[in-house]
C-alpha cells in the first residue's frame, strides 16, 4: 500500500478517546472511567472498506459511534472531509454519514410500514413526500433486491436478511458518502451473510461509498475489506492491507485471532491453534505498558509491562504496536487443543 495522500482521506481520527464515567456514592461522584477508546489515530480513505476487528468489549462499536457523532468524543478529533465533525450541523452529518446496525429489527419501529421506515429520512429532511416519496422508496427497495409491494408490509413480516436489506435501503435514502456497518451479518445465517456481503460490494461500487465494517468475524473481513484495523482494549494494535495482514500478521494478538478461524474443509491438515491465557482485562483498569502483555506468550517482563508500544510502520503501510513484532522474526508458541 502506498502512502495515503491528503486528498485520498475522507475521515481522519487523531488521538480519539471516549471514556465513560463510573459513578458511585450518595452524590453520584465520578469514581473511575471506562476507557472504551483510549488514543486512536486512524485515516479512512475514500472509496475503501476498512474492517475493524477484535473481541467483544474492545471498543469497536464505541469507536464507530464516535466517528458518526452519535456519542460525544472525550478527547481528540474526528475530521470528516477536512471539517471537524463538532463544527458540522447535526443534519449535515446525518446526510453524509449513515449507519447500519447489527440488529436490523431492533432499529425499526414495528408499527411503521417499510415505506415509512425507508422514507422517513427523506420526509424529515424535506426532500420528498406523497407519490414522489413512494417512487423513491420503490427504487431504493429495488436497489437492495426487494420488491415494490414490500413497502406496505411491516418489519415482523420479513426474515433477518430482508430486514437488513431494508435497513440498508434506509441508509442509502439520503445518498451518503460514508456508511458504518456495525456487525451487519452476525445475526444472519451463513448463506444469507454471503448474499448481504455481495450486495454491499455491488452497492459500494455503484455509489462510490466508503465503508467501515465492524465485526469479530475475520473470515468476513477477509472477503469484504481492503484494509483491516485490529483493536484490543481500546487501542489499535495492528493496521494493514487485508492480504498482507492475513499473510504476515505482525502482532501476537492478530496471530492468535487468525489461528482461531475455522477451517472450511475437513480434508485440510489441522492448523496450529494459539490459545491465549486469561480474559480481556477491564477497560476501567487497563494494564500498564502494553495492554496485551497479561495474555501475550512472548511478553518480556520489565519492558512490555512498563513501556507502551507505539503504532510503528513496518513498511508498505503495515503498522503494528508491539515491542517484538512477529514480522521481524519472532515466533509464537502454539497449542493444538481446540478453543
Amino acid at each position: 500500500m502506498s502512502e495515503i495522500r491528503d486528498d485520498d482521506v475522507l475521515i481522519e481520527v487523531n488521538g480519539m478517546k471516549k471514556w465513560f464515567p463510573i459513578k458511585g456514592g450518595m452524590l453520584s461522584t465520578v469514581k473511575n472511567y471506562v476507557r472504551a477508546v483510549d488514543g486512536v489515530d486512524l485515516q479512512i480513505k475514500r472509496g475503501e472498506t476498512l474492517g475493524i476487528v477484535g473481541e467483544s468489549g474492545c471498543g469497536k462499536t464505541t469507536l464507530g459511534r464516535v466517528l458518526l457523532g452519535l456519542i460525544p468524543i472525550t478527547d481528540g478529533s474526528v475530521v470528516y472531509d477536512g471539517t471537524n465533525i463538532l463544527d458540522m450541523a447535526n443534519r449535515e452529518i446525518r446526510k453524509r454519514m449513515q449507519i447500519v446496525f447489527q440488529d436490523p429489527g431492533g432499529s425499526m419501529n414495528p408499527r411503521m410500514s417499510v415505506r415509512s421506515i425507508v422514507g422517513e429520512p427523506l420526509m424529515v429532511n424535506g426532500l420528498s413526500e406523497g407519490a414522489e416519496l413512494t417512487n423513491k422508496v420503490a427504487k431504493l427497495l429495488d436497489s437492495v433486491g426487494l420488491k415494490r409491494e414490500h413497502m406496505n408490509r411491516f418489519p415482523h413480516e420479513f426474515s433477518g436478511g430482508q430486514k437488513q436489506r431494508i435497513a440498508l435501503a434506509r441508509a442509502l435514502s439520503l445518498d451518503p458518502e460514508f456508511i458504518l456497518l456495525d456487525e451487519p451479518t452476525s445475526a444472519l445465517d451463513v448463506s444469507v451473510q454471503a448474499q448481504v456481503l455481495n450486495l454491499l460490494e455491488d452497492i459500494q461500487e455503484k455509489h462510490g461509498l466508503t465503508f467501515v465494517f465492524i465485526t469479530h468475524a475475520l473470515n468476513v473481513v477477509n472477503h469484504i475489506s481492503d484494509r483491516v484495523a485490529v483493536m484490543y482494549l481500546g487501542k489499535i494494535v495492528e493496521l494493514a492491507d487485508t492480504a498482507d495482514l492475513f499473510k504476515k500478521p505482525a502482532h501476537p494478538y492478530t496471530h492468535a485471532l487468525l489461528s482461531a478461524i475455522p477451517e472450511p474443509s475437513l480434508d485440510k491438515e489441522k492448523k496450529d491453534r494459539i490459545v491465549l491465557s486469561g480474559d480481556v482485562p477491564s477497560p476501567a483498569n487497563p494494564p500498564s505498558g502494553c495492554r496485551f502483555h497479561t495474555r501475550c506468550p512472548i511478553a518480556e517482563k520489565g519492558l512490555c509491562d512498563v513501556e507502551e508500544p507505539t503504532l510503528e510502520d513496518l513498511g508498505d503501510g503495515h503498522k503494528v504496536a508491539c515491542h517484538f513484532p512477529l514480522g521481524l522474526g519472532m515466533t509464537l508458541p502454539v497449542n493444538d487443543d481446540s478453543l
